[in-house]
């Protein structure tokens, strides 16, 4: 699981240093939602998990619509690196 999330920042990251950017931030939440994905599969009466989830898809569409707004290409990168759009 770090080493994961490692390979996300390095992946996403703008700069060496980078760990804390709108791309990033993306790439993290992406995971978290595809294991909570998973997650419901085995466990599909777990109430109290969905709302992390819903959580998180929201933010995740926030930072979207930021990135999109604010760096154009970079949300385009984005969304091709993820496969998040159709």
């Amino acid at each position: 699981m770090i080493q994961k999330k490692k390979d996300t920042i390095k992946s996403l990251a703008i700069h060496s240093k980078d760990v804390g950017s709108t791309e990033i931030q993306i790439g993290l939440l992406t995971d978290k939602i595809s294991k909570l994905s998973e997650h419901f599969k085995k466990f599909k009466k777990d109430k109290h998990s969905t709302l992390g989830l819903t959580k998180s898809v929201n933010k995740r569409k926030k930072l979207l619509v930021y990135l999109k707004k604010k760096n154009s290409d970079s949300y385009q990168k984005i969304i091709k690196q993820l496969n998040l759009r159709k």
